[in-house]
């Protein structure tokens, strides 16, 4: 496999790669700075004006002198003051000799032994390893969220930060070994301070047992113990695949927290229904699962996946090295079964943060009508496709989908405050006691405000938020919905022991946030189920439900209900025991 390369004063500059060798070292550019050495180089001795410099590298956008200024000066830093010419009042003349050859990428057996050899037409070699690569793979470190230690790396010291989120499994380390996947990771830091971690159960974060791996909502808690490790108060997501879910709900729970989402590559549920036509049908999932419990160790998933590397044996090779690393096969199965039962359709409206969708055209493991969905449900989001056919974004032209997020996140503001909020409110009631002459009980009085002390100091121990408290209900307001179903469910066992009922309605959705008061949407129809419950029952919505999957709740769907001043019909589901 060859592609253009140019060589002076000791450097190597391979275009179709887009690396700077110094010698044997990569350095790694800025995208556009990278595309104004590439224009110097391939115009060596030549007064290039500084008009079609801005007009080439920066095609149809629009830019100030000052950009490209900033670009020379971060060449001449990197190469030498003397290499770079000005020439007053005109341009700039790049004066190193010059000479011009190509990069032959030897086919290998494994990516660890992978060798990219640069001839520079005159017999002389330059290479670098995999093993090479992987040596620039930055320190891991590890942050302890309640009892499980979550891996985590930051590479560079860009003005913003950027949290990464790998889909499907990960492995941060072997990250590093494919210089694909390092370039791509490269060329973020290069404008951010990039952060990346292994969400729990995969890679080198701790491995928990199959029935405990982390729902979105654990994962969500585990970004923000990163965040707060790194001291990142403010960060821009960017999910790829099955880290997109994650990310959109981080950023419609936590908004002040999130500069920016982007999602490559994403979707909104993995099941087909007829609202949802483009997810794989049930017997195509399973299908797939029966692949992984068959063929986990190989390279899984790369027809889908990297359709443009599937016939590369080093990729092929490294891909099934990096899943075999990420996950055991039973983890590999259990997190993907977990993953089609999630449904973040109800979230997206609430995502109030700058959003970009990007996805390429041709993507055969999710389809591009996925992508258009997710940014159409987002409100004033960004739809970008892209051309080709492969789904991991390092596959590929990935220099097209690094400018993307290079120029939003140029376009994010860090200081927007928001008043809206995505929370799940579970509002409890007391149920009446069968008779007036009970309820006027001085017992009965007396249980209300106990009852009330017992269900306060419950919400807390849950980290939930009391935001309304009346005589014979309360309001309390969640980041997560499982953690708010088992509060409810611990406040519900204690007064069913007492021979006390309650009614108690959870919905998730947004939230009008006044300093500690909530209102809005969310909060009117938690109301309205809790009224429905009957016999101590715990009744939540559809979108609960379905943002709970992998925690080992269970639910009776009770059916289909409509409300009084509240549009649609809601489908209801009663919490198991």
């Amino acid at each position: 496999m060859k592609s253009e390369t140019y060589t002076f004063s000791g450097f190597t500059l391979d275009v179709g790669e887009r690396l700077l060798f110094d010698g044997e070292r990569p350095i790694t550019l800025p995208p556009k700075v990278f595309d104004t050495l590439v224009m110097f180089a391939a115009n060596p001795g030549k007064v290039l004006s500084k008009e079609r410099m801005m007009t080439e590298i920066w095609e149809d956008s629009f830019v100030e002198e000052n950009n490209l200024a900033q670009n020379i000066s971060q060449l001449r830093r990197v190469l030498g003051s003397e290499m770079i010419e000005t020439v007053p009042k005109f341009g700039y003349r790049f004066i190193a000799d010059v000479g011009r050859g190509d990069v032959v990428v030897e086919e290998v057996i494994g990516a660890t032994t992978g060798r990219i050899y640069i001839d520079d037409g005159s017999g002389n070699e330059l290479h670098t390893t995999a093993s090479q690569l992987s040596a620039l793979s930055p320190r891991t470190q590890y942050v302890q969220n309640g009892e499980v230690n979550i891996a985590y790396q930051v590479v560079g010291n860009g003005p913003i930060d950027i949290v990464f989120v790998m889909g499907w499994v990960s492995h941060l380390e072997y990250f590093w070994r494919h210089h694909t996947f390092a370039s791509f990771l490269e060329k973020l830091s290069s404008f951010s301070r990039l952060i990346l971690f292994d969400k729990r159960g995969t890679g080198l974060s701790d491995r928990v047992p199959l029935d405990k791996l982390p729902t979105l909502e654990q994962r969500m808690e585990d970004v923000h113990a990163v965040m707060d490790a790194v001291g990142s108060e403010r960060a821009v997501l960017v999910g790829v695949s099955e880290g997109g879910p994650m990310c959109s709900l981080f950023a419609a729970t936590y908004p002040e927290r999130t500069a920016g989402l982007v999602m490559i590559g994403t979707y909104a549920k993995r099941i087909r229904d007829d609202d949802y036509p483009w997810a794989p049908t049930e017997e195509q999932r399973e299908a797939f699962f029966d692949l992984m419990r068959r063929e986990w160790g190989g390279p899984v998933g790369i027809d889908e996946r990297a359709p443009s590397m599937k016939d590369d044996a080093e990729f092929r090779n490294w891909w099934a090295e990096y899943l075999r690393n990420g996950a055991s096969p039973g983890a590999a199965v259990a997190l993907t079964q977990m993953n089609a039962e999630i449904d973040v359709r109800g979230v997206l409206p609430s995502v109030r943060v700058p959003t970009l969708v990007i996805h390429r055209s041709g993507d055969i493991c999710l389809k591009v009508e996925e992508g258009r969905f997710v940014a159409d449900q987002i409100p004033d989001s960004t739809f970008v496709e892209l051309g080709g056919i492969d789904h991991l974004p390092f596959v590929g032209d990935s220099s097209e989908i690094v400018d993307e997020i290079e120029e939003f996140v140029a376009s994010v503001g860090i200081d927007n405050e928001y008043d809206r909020v995505l929370a799940t409110v579970i509002c409890i009631e007391l149920a009446d006691p069968s008779s007036e002459e009970e309820k006027h009980k001085d017992d009965w009085n007396e249980f209300t405000e106990r009852s009330k002390s017992y269900v306060h100091k419950q919400l807390r121990l849950f980290k939930g938020k009391v935001v309304s408290v009346g005589d014979e209900r309360t309001l309390a307001a969640f980041d997560g919905p499982a953690r708010a179903i088992r509060c409810a469910s611990a406040i519900n066992q204690a007064s069913a022991r007492a021979g006390i009922a309650l009614k108690i309605g959870i919905h998730t959705g947004e939230c009008d946030v006044r300093g500690d008061v909530y209102s809005g949407f969310a909060v009117d129809l938690a109301t309205k189920i809790a009224e429905l419950s009957t016999d101590g029952n715990i009744l939540v919505s559809r979108t609960v439900k379905d943002l709970v999957a992998g925690s080992g709740l269970k639910f009776n769907e009770v059916g289909i209900q409509e409300f009084e001043n509240i549009d649609g019909q809601w489908r209801l589901f009663e919490v198991a025991p």
